[in-house]
C-alpha cells in the first residue's frame, strides 16, 4: 500500500552533495514561493519496470489547472514536482494506473516570491527576454558543456567562479561527452552488459539525474539560467547519440518530468543538431513537440546548429540559438537573423576566447567582447566561453572550473550598461542604412566602433521619433578599459538643411573621440 510523503525533496538533498544550499526553489511541506518548487513523493512497490509506471499530479487553484508529470526516482518512490504560477491555495490529486499511486491528494499555499525570485524567463516584445514579474533579463551567457559530470570539487569550483562572473545563463549537456574526462562513474541508464554501449534504455539511473538537478538548483541559487542541452553529437563511445526513437522519447519525458518545475530551466534540443546524422528534421520536429507537450510551464525552447540552420520559424521554437561567429563581426549581419524569423536571437556560439590551434577556440579577449557589442547594437544577444588548456588539456568550455581569459570583466561592464539601458532591451535603429545604431528612437542611442579607431564622429541621428529641439547628454565609453566619460554640455537636435533623413546640433555637428579601438558613444535624451 502506498503512503504519501511531502518534503523539501531531492532538490535540497542533492544540492547538499554539491556543498551548496540549493534552497532558493525548495519548499516546506505546506508553503512554497510563487515560481518555487513543491514536491510530492509517493511510495509503492510494483511488479515489472517501475520506470514504465505513469503518475501525474493535477494541481489547481480553482482558476488554473496544471498537470505535472511525475517520475520514478528509485527506492519505490515516485516524485511529482510543481511550480505554482500564482499565489494562493493549490490543491493537488495524483493520477496513475497503479492504485497505490492514484487518488492521493493534498494542498499547498503559494506565497509571495522572496527577493531575487523574479520567476521564469520568457520572450517579450518579440526579440527580448524578461522574467515573469516583468524584470528584464539581459542575457550574458556562457557554456561549460560537461561541468555537471566533473568531480564534486570541480563542480564547486565552477560555482565559485560563477559567483564572481557576469554570466546569467549556462549552457550544459545532459549526456556525457566521450571526449571530456569525467572522473565519475555515473551514467544515465542502467547497464545491460559489459560493453560501452550495453545499456537498458528502459531503466534510468536516478543518481545521474539527481546530480544534474543539483547543478540546476545550484545555478538557480546564483540566479543563473540552466540552458539544458538534451542531445549532442560528441559521443562515439556510449551510443546515447544513436538511440531509437522510442528511447529518445522516453528519455525526453523523463528529463522534462524531473527538471521542468525548476524556474531557471531552458530547453536546448541539441548542440550542433546537424551533425547528429541518426536524426532527421522530422525527428527534431517530433522531439520539439514532445518537450512542448510534456512541459506544463512552457519553458524556453531552442536548437543549436553547426553548418545547417534548423527552421527557427516553426511555432515550437521560442527563440533562436545560433552558431555563427561572422554574424557578429558587425551589427548589420547579426540583425538579419531577427528579421527573418521574427524571434529573439542568441548567438550562443561565436567561437571562443582561448589559445587553441583550432580556429573556433582562439579569439582574443577584445574579439570576444566585440561580438557581444555588435550583437547588442543589433538587438540580439551573444554567448561566451573560453579555451585555455590546463592540467592536461582541460578548459572552461568542456569542464568548467576557473576562468582565465580577459573578457569576463568587460562583459560585466557591458552587462551593467545594458541594465541601465532601455527596457526590455536595445533595438536596431534605421537598421538597413548602415547607421550602426541601437537603442530607442528619439530617446536612447548606442554607437559602437569596434576595432576601428576614429578621432571624431558626426552626431547625426536618424529622423525617426525626432521633430526638433530634443536635447541629449553624451557619454564616451571605452568598452575595454571600462570607463564612461561624460561629454560636457548637451546636444540639441535640429533638422539638417541638406537632407530630410537626419538631425544634428548645428553648433556641435561632430564629437571628438580618442582614436582608440573598442570605443562606443551613448546618447540619452534629457528633455523627455
Amino acid at each position: 500500500m502506498g503512503r504519501e510523503l511531502t518534503r523539501r525533496g531531492a532538490l535540497a538533498t542533492a544540492a547538499a552533495a554539491l556543498g551548496v544550499a540549493g534552497t532558493a526553489q525548495a519548499a516546506t511541506p505546506e508553503r512554497v514561493e510563487r515560481w518555487g518548487l513543491f514536491e510530492v513523493a509517493l511510495e509503492a512497490t510494483v511488479p515489472g519496470n517501475p520506470f514504465a509506471v505513469e503518475v501525474v499530479g493535477i494541481f489547481t487553484d480553482g482558476r488554473t489547472t496544471v498537470r505535472a508529470p511525475g517520475f520514478f526516482d528509485g527506492d519505490d518512490t515516485w516524485r511529482i514536482r510543481f511550480s505554482p504560477p500564482e499565489t494562493g491555495t493549490w490543491r493537488w490529486t495524483s493520477e496513475s494506473p497503479v492504485a497505490a499511486l492514484n487518488g492521493r491528494s493534498g494542498r499547498l499555499e503559494a506565497v509571495a516570491p522572496s527577493s531575487g525570485n523574479h520567476g521564469p524567463v520568457g520572450v517579450v516584445e518579440t526579440y527580448h527576454f524578461a522574467h515573469a514579474d516583468g524584470t528584464p533579463f539581459r542575457q550574458i551567457g556562457t557554456t561549460a558543456y560537461g561541468w555537471t559530470h566533473q568531480p564534486e570539487a570541480k563542480r564547486r569550483q565552477t560555482l565559485e567562479t560563477l559567483k564572481a562572473a557576469p554570466f546569467n545563463k549556462m549552457r550544459m549537456l545532459v549526456f556525457p561527452n566521450a571526449s571530456v574526462k569525467t572522473n565519475e562513474a555515473l551514467f544515465p541508464f542502467e547497464k545491460a552488459g559489459s560493453g560501452d554501449k550495453d545499456w537498458d534504455l528502459t531503466r534510468f539511473n536516478p543518481a545521474y539525474f539527481r546530480r544534474l538537478e543539483a547543478c540546476v538548483a545550484a545555478l538557480g541559487d546564483l540566479r543563473i539560467q540552466a540552458d539544458v542541452i538534451l542531445f549532442h553529437p560528441y559521443d562515439g563511445k556510449y551510443g546515447f547519440d544513436e538511440m531509437p526513437a522510442e528511447a529518445d522519447d522516453r528519455y525526453v519525458r523523463y528529463v522534462v518530468a524531473r527538471l521542468a518545475a525548476y524556474r531557471n530551466v531552458w530547453w536546448s534540443m541539441a548542440n550542433e543538431f546537424d551533425i547528429l546524422k541518426t536524426k532527421t528534421d522530422m525527428d527534431w520536429d517530433r522531439l520539439f513537440q514532445l518537450v512542448e507537450a510534456s512541459d506544463p510551464y512552457g519553458r524556453l525552447r531552442s536548437i543549436h546548429n553547426w553548418r545547417r540552420l534548423y527552421d527557427n520559424g516553426k511555432p515550437w521554437v521560442t527563440h533562436s540559438s545560433i552558431q555563427n561567429g561572422s554574424a557578429v563581426l558587425d551589427d548589420a549581419r547579426a540583425e538579419i537573423y531577427r528579421s527573418v524569423w521574427q524571434k529573439a536571437v542568441i548567438f550562443d556560439e561565436v567561437c571562443y576566447e582561448g589559445s587553441l590551434d583550432e580556429r573556433w577556440g582562439n579569439l582574443t579577449g577584445p574579439q570576444m567582447v566585440r561580438a557581444f557589442w555588435h550583437g547588442l547594437i543589433a538587438g540580439t544577444y551573444v554567448g561566451h566561453s573560453e579555451c585555455f588548456p590546463i592540467d592536461g588539456g582541460e578548459f572552461w568550455l568542456g569542464e568548467g572550473g576557473a576562468l582565465r581569459g580577459e573578457s569576463a570583466p568587460r562583459l560585466a561592464f557591458l552587462k551593467a550598461l545594458m541594465e541601465a539601458g532601455p527596457k526590455p532591451g536595445v533595438e536596431p535603429i534605421d537598421k538597413w542604412w548602415e547607421q550602426h545604431l541601437g537603442g530607442v528612437p528619439g530617446r536612447y542611442y548606442l554607437r559602437y566602433f569596434g576595432d576601428t579607431a576614429p578621432t571624431e564622429w558626426a552626431v547625426d541621428l536618424p529622423r525617426d521619433e525626432i521633430v526638433s529641439g530634443e536635447r541629449f547628454k553624451v557619454d564616451v565609453i571605452d568598452t575595454w578599459n571600462m570607463t564612461v566619460e561624460a561629454v560636457p554640455g548637451e546636444f540639441t537636435m535640429q533638422k539638417r538643411d541638406d537632407t530630410k533623413y537626419f538631425f544634428r546640433d548645428p553648433a556641435r555637428p561632430t564629437l571628438t573621440l580618442p582614436g582608440r579601438q573598442w570605443m562606443a558613444v551613448r546618447l540619452t535624451r534629457v528633455n523627455v
